[in-house]
């Protein structure tokens, strides 16, 4: 049986996984992804230490399929990249993360430079300073020569490249950029052009899954991988994920849970327009042929939690113990309002100068009520996206399929059943972003005949469904529309950026 072998390069971690044809995950291997911070708050990832962690993994997950992997897919956290020079093949600039807020005035000189709405019809976005063009317009104020001969390369464009010398992206990471139009699936030239740049900064973009070439990295093929493996670049990690359990169609909606948190939904292809812009949220192409996905995220959901296990405890709090102070807590809302702002907030209302806070605090709480209510905040927020997606759609949300290592959190799952209305369904998959990408690969390569044999040779049977329970949901409801929705907006528009 062929073997697929999926990588994602993760805010965490770096993982490597083999999967069998039926999705069977036969090893996999993670390591921690290494950021590094200066003073001034900026973050950043050395591209050869990525690489040397990625190579580790790769080692490390093929040793028992030596000869066997048919193809290899690659994701990554979507708007993390780096300049590389054309003709030396070497990083003219560090990796700069999605989160680091380095871009912030060339963000607002972007969103002086058009239209917004004009500019969300061919992109998709919103403007935001994660995106490719406000970090490349930054690296071009540092340095008047850095784009030239070179190419700006995501994450998983530039672990691609390290495998077979290519340069090459998918559209789903391209529109990432802010400087690729969606709705032609191109670089767009003219908008390119008021800033300084040319299309050619750029690698081409194809559908994702699509090999952009074979392995020829001569490291790689000495530990095991057999030289001319196609290599693709799988898309978006959360798009990647939507893919692995059957989220292509509009009746079925991923809740991707991992330091930030993504709600994903997706439809066919059409002109976006004023409605979609106002509402809040994100679009682009969808790892499948012919569909668009619609994106809101909280950036500091999993973060907050991470947050908070280091404040409330002299060591880091453990899971276990975080769990048995959730099973002494109170049924329905603890009372307390906790906003996830501690990124900035994300859709459908973003502002990255958004502070976190608590409300409702009381001498009587304690680290449960803490706890539980950070869940409670987060649930919130995403049902602030559900709303905004709904509007969209024209119809409710019944259904979530969630992902990622929060679905181990018991309490957080009925909290979020809760809060939404929705039933949760938690698929038998551990790693979905991985076997998504492999999978968009297998398609991509024709170990699958199109999207839908790749869904159904994946077991996708569920381990858990929760349902939300009425008496909970109601008060639930109460809180949301009664105090969140006020609160959250006197904070998330409290905070803006100070005047020079």
């Amino acid at each position: 049986m062929k073997m697929l072998l999926g990588i994602d390069i993760g805010t965490t971690n770096c993982k490597a996984a083999v999967f069998d044809e039926t999705g069977k995950c036969m090893k996999i291997v993670s390591r921690a992804t290494k950021a590094h911070y200066r003073e001034n708050g900026q973050a950043f990832y050395d591209p050869n230490e990525i690489w040397e962690i990625v190579s580790a993994n790769i080692k490390e997950a093929i040793v028992d399929y030596k000869q066997s992997v048919a193809v290899i897919g690659i994701t990554s956290m979507a708007e993390t990249g780096l300049l590389i020079d054309r003709k030396s093949k070497l990083p003219k600039t560090e990796m700069i993360p999605w989160f680091d807020k380095r871009a912030m005035e060339e963000t607002e000189y972007i969103f002086k430079s058009s239209d917004p709405i004009e500019r969300f019809s061919k992109s998709g976005l919103p403007p935001s300073f994660k995106y490719g063009l406000p970090k490349i317009l930054w690296l071009k104020k540092h340095d008047s020569d850095i784009t030239k001969d070179a190419v700006w390369l995501s994450a998983s464009d530039f672990i691609a490249f390290k495998l077979t010398g290519e340069f090459g992206t998918d559209y789903s990471l391209a529109a990432r950029t802010y400087g690729f139009r969606i709705d032609e699936k191109i670089w767009d030239a003219p908008w390119l052009n008021t800033f300084g740049l040319e299309e050619t900064l750029f690698p081409d973009a194809q559908l994702a899954g699509t090999p952009i070439g074979e392995v020829n990295n001569q490291d790689c093929i000495e530990y095991g991988l057999s030289k001319g493996t196609p290599v693709a670049v799988s898309g978006h990690d959360h798009v990647c994920a939507a893919l692995a359990v059957g989220a292509v169609n509009p009746e079925t909606v991923l809740d991707s849970m991992g330091t930030a948190e993504t709600l994903v939904g997706a439809f066919k292809e059409r002109k976006l327009g004023e409605k979609e812009f106002k509402s809040g949220l994100s679009y682009g192409c969808h790892v499948v042929k012919d569909r668009y996905f619609w994106m809101g995220g909280n950036p500091s959901s999993g973060g907050s939690i991470e947050w908070i296990r280091s404040q409330v405890s002299e060591t880091q709090l453990t899971y276990d113990e975080m769990l048995r102070l959730l099973e002494e807590a109170s049924e329905g809302p603890t009372g307390i309002l906790y906003f996830p702002y501690l990124s900035g907030s994300g859709a459908p209302n973003p502002n990255p100068y958004a502070k976190a806070a608590f409300i409702g605090l009381e001498k009587n709480h304690g680290r449960k009520d803490i706890i539980k209510s950070m869940l409670e905040g987060t649930a919130y927020q995403l049902k602030l996206i559900q709303k905004a997606a709904e509007e969209i759609a024209g119809k409710e949300i019944t259904k979530v399929v969630a992902v990622g290592g929060g679905t181990k959190n018991k309490y957080w799952m009925q909290i979020k059943a809760d809060v939404s209305g929705c039933t949760y369904s938690i698929p038998d998959i551990s790693e979905s972003t991985l076997l998504g990408a492999a999978m968009a690969a297998g398609i991509g390569s024709g170990i699958y005949r199109d999207e839908q044999e790749a869904i159904d040779k994946i077991s996708n049977q569920f381990r858990m469904e929760i349902t939300p329970n009425e008496g909970n949901h109601s008060a639930y409801q109460s809180a949301y529309s009664k105090d969140y929705l006020m609160m959250e907006e006197v904070f998330r528009t409290y905070y803006k950026k100070q005047p020079n």
